[in-house]
C-alpha cells in the first residue's frame, strides 16, 4: 500500500475508541494527520484530560499502521489534546463564571463520616498524577477538612487583586478552602443566604486559571450548598461516596436522587472503607464489602471503585500528605488510582455522548 496522508487516515478508520466502540475518524477525534519521509504525525482529540484509555488508543493506532505499512512507516508520532464540548444549554445561556475550567465535578455524600473529603482529595491528586491540571475546592463551608488533609497549616492565603484569591499550590493541584480564611477554631455558623454567599465567593473569586478539572468537596447531606452550586456552576457531574453498610446506603441513595433531581449527571459511586487490610496483609470485610457497588447497580449508576481502610491512608491524611498514598506499593495506591481513572473514563464517555447539560432548578 502506498504511504500517504489519505492512506493513513483510511487506516485510522479501523481503530475504535475502546469505550464508545466507534472508529476515531467517525467520532471526529482525529484532528491532524501528516506524513513525510517515512514519519507519520497524528493528533488525537480526547474527550477528557487524563483519559485512562490514552495508552490503549496509542497502542491500537501503532499496531494498525504497522500492520498496514510495515517497515515503510519508520516513525509514528501521536499527540493527544483534550477539548470540552459545551452543551447547547451552556451555549444558549452564555453563562459560566469559570470559563477556564473544562470539567467541574462535585463529590458528595448522603451523610457525614464516610470519607467524602478523603476521596475528593485523592481523586484530585490522582487525576493530577495522570497528567491533568486540577483544582480542588473545599465546598464544606461548615467543616472544612482541606487544611489538614493537604497540610496547609503553615501556608497563608494571598490575594491577587481586590477581588481574587490565589489558590494554594500543593501536591500537584490548586486548592482553596474557607478553613484558611478564618481563625482555625472559629465555628462556622451559616444561615442559608450566608452559606450561598460564602460558597459563591470561594468558587468564583479564586484565581483558578486554566484547569482540566475542578473537584468540589461538598458538605454532607442535601442542603444549601449543593443547591447553590447547581445554580451558579455548569457541572459536568457528581460522584457519591458511600460505605458498604445499609445505613450509609440509605442516605447515599438520597444524595443520588438529589443530584438527579437537579439534573446533575451522576458519574458514579465510590465505596470507601470497603475492607480492612491488616498488618498480616489479610483483608477483612468489616462493614460488608460490596454494599455500595450493589446499590450502584440497583440505581443504574456507574461504580467507580472501592477504597480500603488502610493505616497508611489514615497516617498520610493526618500528616497532610496525600501524594504518599500513591507511592504505596500495596493495594491502596492501585485502588485510588483506579477510582481517578474510572472517573476520567466516565467523563470521556458522557462527554462524547453529549450527556452534559447546564443544571436547572424548578421550585414549586
Amino acid at each position: 500500500m502506498t504511504l500517504s496522508k489519505d492512506a493513513i487516515l483510511n487506516e485510522l478508520r479501523k481503530v475504535n475508541d475502546p469505550e464508545l466502540h466507534r472508529d476515531l475518524v467517525t467520532l471526529n477525534m482525529v484532528k491532524n494527520v501528516a506524513y513525510c519521509d517515512g514519519a507519520a504525525s497524528i493528533t488525537i482529540e480526547l474527550t477528557t484530560p487524563a483519559c485512562p484509555l490514552k495508552d490503549q488508543i496509542r497502542s491500537d493506532i501503532e499496531k494498525t499502521l504497522k500492520a498496514a505499512f510495515g517497515d515503510t512507516l519508520k516513525q509514528i508520532n501521536i499527540d493527544f489534546t483534550a477539548q470540552v464540548r459545551a452543551s447547547p444549554q451552556e451555549k444558549a445561556r452564555g453563562e459560566n463564571p469559570l470559563p477556564g475550567v473544562k470539567h467541574i465535578i462535585a463529590i458528595g455524600a448522603g451523610k457525614g463520616g464516610v470519607g467524602k473529603s478523603t476521596i475528593a482529595v485523592n481523586v484530585a491528586v490522582g487525576l493530577a498524577r495522570e497528567g491533568a491540571t486540577v483544582g480542588l475546592l473545599d465546598g464544606d463551608i461548615y467543616g472544612p477538612s482541606l487544611p489538614t488533609l493537604l497540610g496547609l497549616d503553615n501556608l497563608h492565603a494571598r490575594t491577587e487583586s481586590a477581588n481574587m484569591i490565589s489558590p494554594f499550590a500543593v501536591h500537584g493541584i490548586k486548592a482553596m478552602t474557607i478553613g484558611k480564611l478564618v481563625e482555625p477554631e472559629k465555628p462556622l455558623i451559616w444561615r442559608g443566604p450566608m452559606a450561598h454567599g460564602a460558597f459563591r465567593q470561594l468558587a468564583t473569586q479564586t484565581a483558578w486559571g486554566e484547569l482540566d478539572y475542578l473537584i468540589i468537596d461538598l458538605p454532607p447531606g442535601t442542603g444549601d450548598v449543593p443547591l447553590t452550586m447547581s445554580q451558579i456552576l455548569p457541572l459536568t457531574g457528581a460522584v457519591v461516596v458511600c460505605t458498604p453498610q445499609k445505613v450509609a446506603q440509605d442516605d447515599a441513595r438520597r444524595a443520588v436522587r438529589m443530584f438527579q433531581q437537579l439534573d446533575i449527571e451522576v458519574l458514579g459511586v465510590v465505596e470507601n472503607m470497603s475492607y480492612f487490610i491488616g498488618d498480616d496483609g489479610k483483608e477483612y470485610d468489616i462493614f460488608g464489602r460490596g454494599g455500595a457497588e450493589t446499590m450502584a447497580q440497583q440505581m443504574a449508576v456507574p461504580f467507580l471503585g472501592a477504597v480500603p481502610i488502610n493505616m497508611k491512608l489514615r497516617e498520610n491524611s493526618d500528616a497532610g500528605n496525600p501524594t504518599a498514598n500513591f507511592e504505596d506499593k500495596g493495594k491502596l495506591a492501585a485502588e485510588l488510582a483506579a477510582v481517578a481513572r474510572n472517573l476520567a473514563g466516565q467523563v470521556s464517555v458522557m462527554s462524547m455522548a453529549g450527556a452534559f447539560v447546564q443544571p436547572t432548578i424548578s421550585i414549586s
